[in-house]
C-alpha cells in the first residue's frame, strides 16, 4: 500500500537538483516511483549497477548520451555508497543542464568524505516517517506504540519488524560505515538514549547507565544526529529575557516506535509517563515534519526556566504548546502557558490532550489529539 507523501520535491526541480536524505524505510523511493515513474533511475543497492559506475563513473554521462536534460529530474539511489560520482554529477548539471534527485539514509558519508553537497547547485530536503495528514484514518494507539515509518505502521506484524529494523540500523548503518569503534558499548547507549528520547541530555547520567565515558557519549550522540535517527530541540527565549532559562537542549530519536523496540517497551498504558512521553515525541515529530515540509522558518524549540516552569514546544512567538496525556486537564496542567504568557504575547497557546472536546480557560485553548493535528496541517496553528 502506498500512501501519498506530504513532501513535494516539484518547485525544487523547477531550477534545481535536489539531495533527498532520511532514514531507512521512510519511503523515499518509493516516493519517487511514483512521482517520477518514468525517470532515467540508478540504484546503487544494485550491485551490476554500483559495480558497473564504481568501475567507471563516467560511464552516467555516457547512459545519459541520449536523454533529454529538460524532460525530468535523474534518480540515483543511495548516492553516498558511491560519493566519487558526484563529480560526474556536478558536471552533467553544469554543462549540460540536468537535474538529479540524489537519495540517500544520511548525508555523513558524502562529507565524511570531503563532498560539498555539490557547492549549493542542489537543494536539501529530508523524508521523515508517516505523519497523521498522510495516513487515512490515522490510528493514534498504533503510532504511539509501534511508530510511524510505511513499512512498520503498515505491517502486520509491526513488532517484530521494529526489533529486526533497529538490527539492521546497528549492522548497516554503524558497523558497515565504521562510525563507531565498538558496537557493544554503543548498543548499551541506545539503550539508555531510548528510554530518555524527549529529555534534556545530562551526559554523565547517560554514561553511568551505558558504561562508557561521557566524551563517548556526546560523540555517540553525534552519531546519531549525522544519520539523521535523532535531532537536538533547543531551548530558546520566548521574548522579554527576564528571566533565565536552561542551557541544555532535549533530544528526540527519529521515530518514537524505534525508541520503544530500543527502550524495550512493548505496551502503552495511557496512564502512564511513558505514555505521555510518547505522546509528547508523536506531537514534535508532527512539528518538525511539518515545519520541514512547509518550510517554516519560525524558531522551534522549548521553553524551561531554571526555577522549573516549562512549555513543551515553542514556534516562534505565535505559539506555545504543552502536550499532556491527559483526560481531564486541570490548572496543574496549564501552569507553564500560564506563566510563559508574562513572557510574550503568543497568538496562540494550546495544551493539547486527550480531552474530547475543545474549550478554552483563560485563553489557553485545551485541545483534543486529532484537533490539534488537524489544524497544524491545515496551516492554522
Amino acid at each position: 500500500m502506498a500512501l501519498d507523501r506530504l513532501l513535494d520535491l516539484s518547485s525544487d526541480l523547477t531550477t534545481r537538483s535536489v539531495f533527498l536524505f532520511g532514514p531507512r524505510q521512510t519511503g523515499k523511493t518509493t516516493l519517487l516511483r511514483l512521482r517520477y515513474p518514468t525517470a532515467p533511475w540508478f540504484s546503487l543497492l544494485q550491485g551490476d549497477v554500483f559495480l558497473r559506475l564504481s568501475a567507471n563513473p563516467g560511464r552516467l554521462r555516457e547512459e545519459l548520451e541520449n536523454t533529454d536534460p529538460n524532460a525530468g529530474p535523474v534518480v540515483i539511489d543511495e548516492i553516498q555508497k558511491l560519493p566519487a560520482l558526484l563529480d560526474d554529477v556536478h558536471d552533467l548539471i553544469e554543462r549540460q543542464g540536468f537535474r538529479f534527485v540524489l537519495t540517500g539514509s544520511s548525508p555523513v558519508k558524502l562529507r565524511r568524505g570531503g563532498t560539498n553537497l555539490l557547492g549549493g547547485r542542489a537543494r536539501v530536503r529530508e523524508l521523515m516517517p508517516l505523519v497523521s495528514a498522510e495516513i487515512p484514518e490515522f490510528d493514534l494507539g498504533r503510532a504511539l506504540l509501534h511508530g510511524t515509518i510505511p513499512s512498520i505502521y503498515l505491517s502486520d506484524q509491526p513488532r517484530l519488524d521494529l526489533e529486526a529494523y533497529c538490527g539492521t540500523y546497528l549492522q548497516l548503518e554503524v558497523q558497515a560505515e565504521g562510525l563507531v569503534r565498538g558496537i557493544e558499548p554503543f548498543s548499551r547507549f541506545l539503550r539508555s538514549a531510548a528510554r530518555r528520547s524527549g529529555e534534556q541530555i545530562v551526559f554523565e547520567r547517560v554514561a553511568s547507565e551505558a558504561q562508557v565515558p561521557a566524551r563517548t557519549v556526546r560523540e555517540f550522540y553525534q552519531v546519531l544526529t549525522d544519520t539523521l535517527l535523532g535531532v537536538m530541540l533547543d531551548p530558546i527565549e520566548p521574548g522579554r529575557r527576564s528571566r533565565r532559562i536552561v542551557s541544555r537542549g532535549k533530544f528526540y530519536l527519529f521515530d518514537v516506535g524505534v525508541a520503544h523496540a530500543l527502550a524495550g517497551t512493548t505496551a502503552l498504558d495511557d496512564h502512564t509517563a511513558e505514555y505521555g512521553r510518547a505522546l509528547e515525541q508523536l506531537i514534535f515529530m508532527e512539528i518538525r515534519a511539518w515545519r520541514s515540509y512547509r518550510r517554516d522558518d519560525r524558531p522551534f524549540g522549548f521553553w524551561r526556566t531554571t526555577d522549573g516552569m516549562e512549555v513543551d514546544f515553542l514556534l516562534g512567538s505565535q505559539a506555545a504548546i504543552e502536550v499532556k496525556a491527559t483526560a481531564n486537564a486541570t490548572r496543574a496542567d496549564t501552569r507553564g502557558l500560564a506563566d510563559i504568557a508574562g513572557e510574550a504575547d503568543f497568538r496562540r497557546r494550546i495544551l493539547v490532550c486527550r480531552e474530547p472536546v475543545r474549550r478554552i480557560v483563560d485563553g489557553i485553548e485545551i485541545l483534543p489529539i486529532h484537533t490539534f493535528l488537524d489544524e497544524l496541517w491545515s496551516g492554522k496553528v
